[in-house]
């Protein structure tokens, strides 16, 4: 795309509605946060930052950041068939999601009679060519859905796709800290999980297209790539806001998991008595958060450290945590904590 024409592009969605500036509700859309790790087996579970996979096909999955990427871009999410399932039964399913709170769609105005059309646009690289599916639904509700397709032309290329969708003048979409949509990108998906694409209608429990031909899981050894996701108001899509601040798109991603460093010196009367240690978490979080170990706990008090038993309580904007099974005087706790809020 010319420059003229992306600048028309742009002038067309504010005119339709949008922003030039953080225009794009997707979080972490180029795939370079990733406090949890790099690769994970995929059951039920995030990965790289706000990126939700699950599949329960009889195949296997793993998904990892990687750097194969277009120009413009240094990371990729990418999803490797381990195990291949070639007849996946109707409620069967695989996908890459991301969930997105009901405060980032306000200007989309969906449930109203002024609905704007809004655009996905991504980029893709996979080894298998065809029609692959995907849905937008309206998340925890769940009664309203939008299946699409997208096109791979050429096998283990770069392509980058757009799918305008309609707004939804029915259904509910509140705008509060819940999950309000959420946005599929079916990587294998059974009969009863697909509609018709192109249209919103009542339908639950939507994954991908009924004119989807191909199930990504069915091939053994296939490779898919996702970046560059993006979600805006408009016609047509512009080009990929990147977050010139790596602090600010971590920000962004910590409202909904953070990790934290323990390193608290403090004195400690009794042996084995429990401590209570509060830590402000470096973001206000969209809820109070489920607390866990990500280190072992440990504690120094003039000798070798010791393990130490610890129970998180995340706040939306601190975690408490209690430590027992200390030894008396002054020492340092270590450890890393999380608290995770994610929708």
């Amino acid at each position: 795309m010319t420059k003229c024409a992306e600048l028309a592009n742009l002038i067309g969605n504010i005119n339709a509605g949008g922003g030039g500036v953080n225009r794009n509700v997707i979080i972490n859309g180029a795939m370079n946060v990733a406090q949890r790790g790099t690769s994970f087996t995929v059951t039920n579970e995030f990965g790289l930052d706000r990126w939700f996979c699950r599949e329960n096909t009889d195949g296997a999955l793993t998904f990892s950041q990687d750097s194969t990427s277009p120009d413009g871009f240094s990371k990729s999410l990418k999803v490797n068939v381990d195990t291949a399932d070639s007849s996946i039964g109707s409620s069967q399913f695989a996908y890459l999601a991301q969930r997105i709170e009901g405060f980032n769609i306000e200007t989309f105005a969906f449930g109203s009679s002024s609905a704007k059309t809004i655009v996905l646009s991504f980029y893709v690289r996979c080894s298998v060519t065809g029609k692959f599916g995907g849905a937008i639904t309206n998340g925890g509700n769940d009664n309203r859905s939008f299946a699409f397709t997208y096109d791979v032309n050429s096998a283990n290329t770069w392509e980058r796709k757009s799918v305008t969708i309609v707004g939804d003048t029915t259904g509910t979409w509140n705008i509060d800290n819940s999950q309000e949509m959420a946005v599929f990108w079916s990587l294998g998906a059974g009969s009863g999980l697909k509609k018709g694409e192109g249209s919103w209608d009542a339908t639950a429990s939507v994954q991908s297209a009924s004119e989807a031909g191909v199930e990504l899981i069915g091939n053994a050894s296939a490779t898919w790539f996702i970046t560059g996701v993006q979600l805006e108001v408009g016609q047509n899509p512009t080009s990929f806001e990147h977050i010139n601040n790596f602090g600010e798109e971590l920000a962004r991603c910590q409202r909904y998991y953070a990790e934290k460093e323990l390193h608290q010196s403090y004195m400690d009367s009794d042996a084995n008595t429990a401590q209570y240690l509060g830590y402000d978490l470096p973001v206000t979080q969209r809820a109070d958060g489920t607390g866990s170990v990500i280190t072992q706990v440990v504690y120094w008090s003039g000798g070798s450290p010791t393990n130490v038993s610890a129970s998180v309580y995340p706040k939306t904007d601190h975690i408490r945590i209690t430590t027992s099974g200390l030894t008396s005087g002054r020492g340092i706790v270590s450890g890393r904590i999380a608290s995770d809020a994610e929708l």
